[in-house]
């Protein structure tokens, strides 16, 4: 071989071997920067989850303190904000792998808990001692997550978690811990954690009963759920930038804004829209009871949802929030319920809960023999009226349902009362009376 050919061979060796060291070396200071911003990224995760459960505690506390209607409802919308924060904060973290679940649980449940409160205020009712120990019993919570968020956060500081693991244990004993083992303490002291019922999401009744309409439904993608979302609330799907994986009985993906302020939970079964939230304040009225009335059909309708019946309404605080029950036929089913909220300034819908018709929508045999209306009717107490009548589906105290006859009456003092008796037992099983104000109508 020539003495320069065998140069040649040598430079362009070396040459090959200086452009791959020279790769090598720009693809691990890319990693590294990689790496960097990815841990930049999840240390700011831990210092918002820290800041939001450190203003949890401080809300809670007030909220306590607090003596009247106005001042709940400020500090239950700050409340929902700050639980809202912390969710997608914790979004963000390597913990998708992990059982959180009770975690989770207090974020989702601690706000909409606190909303309920407030409505019940704003109601002109009295919050009873159960609900101010269940709050009492929140802020105790409230406490150990802020302790445990706190140490989180400086343990972070200080490299004692490992960060960039993907929330996964090392398998070198000597490497530091994962950043899930910071959330141990709060998710193993559960056991005198409240059972919350209220009316609203997250509400442990409906929590714990297996939804009918996703039970046999077929998963849908993360990508199609934030889709639905987007067109839900009517935003861009890019400006739904956080996702919460929600367990339970109704899996969910929760998808939230940077700043909080919407949140959108869809079914993983099914791709159902189970719930939206948008805070705000809603300062004034501008739009008619009609008109608020329309848009909340609208949403119903741009949701897929039909065969529905308005019910009853109310407006607290500027904001509309109309029940629907499902229409089958001749029957009213009041356990398939879904609320519409709609804002009195500009006619947005700042509220859906679908959560009462996902848990309880089905097919129903409405066929069987039933008693004659007319011998119940004679049943009705001889102080009321009767005004209208018709059939209905109502929940029984053991989640059952159960088909009656619904007598609309008026009382001697021109009061309306709702009085049921079983099509099919003939037994009186439940009386509703009706409050109606300009404001809309409840039930008792």
């Amino acid at each position: 071989m020539k003495r320069r050919t065998v140069i040649r061979i040598f430079a362009f060796g070396f040459f090959a071997f200086a452009v791959l060291l020279a790769r090598n070396i720009m693809l691990m200071r890319e990693r590294s920067a990689s790496l960097m911003t990815i841990k930049n990224g999840y240390t700011r995760a831990v210092e918002e989850l820290s800041t939001a459960a450190d203003n949890i505690r401080n809300t809670l506390q007030k909220q306590l303190y607090a003596g009247t209607a106005d001042m709940h409802s400020k500090l239950s919308q700050q409340l929902w904000r700050d639980s809202s924060t912390a969710k997608a904060a914790l979004a963000q973290l390597p913990v998708e792998n992990k059982q959180l679940e009770n975690t989770y649980k207090f974020l989702s449940q601690v706000g909409n808990y606190s909303l309920s409160l407030s409505e019940k205020l704003r109601r002109e009712e009295k919050l009873s001692d159960e609900e101010y120990e269940n709050l009492s019993r929140l802020f105790e919570f409230s406490k150990q997550l802020c302790d445990d968020m706190w140490q989180l956060e400086n343990d972070v500081a200080q490299g004692n978690i490992d960060l960039v693991n993907g929330g996964s244990a090392a398998s070198d004993e000597s490497a530091p811990p994962t950043v899930t083992e910071g959330f141990e303490d709060f998710e193993e002291g559960f056991d005198s954690y409240p059972r919350l019922v209220y009316d609203g999401p997250f509400s442990d009744h409906i929590m714990e009963k297996t939804p009918l309409m996703t039970k046999n439904a077929a998963e849908v993608s993360r990508e199609k759920a934030r889709l639905r979302a987007a067109s839900a609330l009517g935003v861009k799907e890019e400006e739904l930038t956080e996702v919460i994986e929600e367990g339970g009985k109704m899996p969910s993906y929760t998808f939230t804004d940077k700043e909080g302020t919407v949140a959108c939970a869809v079914t993983k079964q099914g791709g159902f829209i189970s719930y939206f939230l948008k805070s705000r304040e809603v300062l004034s009225e501008s739009i008619s009871e009609e008109q608020a009335l329309e848009a909340a059909a609208k949403c119903l309708d741009s949701i897929g949802i039909g065969n529905m019946k308005k019910t009853y309404y109310e407006n607290i605080n500027h904001v509309m929030t109309v029940n629907y029950a499902h229409q089958e036929g001749e029957v009213c089913c009041y356990t398939d319920l879904i609320k519409v909220s709609v804002a009195m300034d500009n006619g947005e819908v700042v509220g859906y809960d679908a959560q009462g018709y996902l848990v309880n929508h089905r097919p129903r045999d409405l066929s069987q023999k039933r008693r004659s209306i007319l011998d119940l009717q004679k049943q009705v107490s001889p102080k009321l009226k009767v005004i209208s009548r018709g059939l209905a589906v109502i929940p029984g105290e053991a989640q059952e349902e159960r088909l009656c006859y619904e007598f609309k009456c008026e009382d001697e003092n021109g009061g309306h009362v709702l009085v049921y008796f079983n099509a099919l037992t003939g037994r009186e099983e439940q009386i509703l009376i009706l409050f109606e104000s300009e404001d809309g109508t409840l039930t008792v």
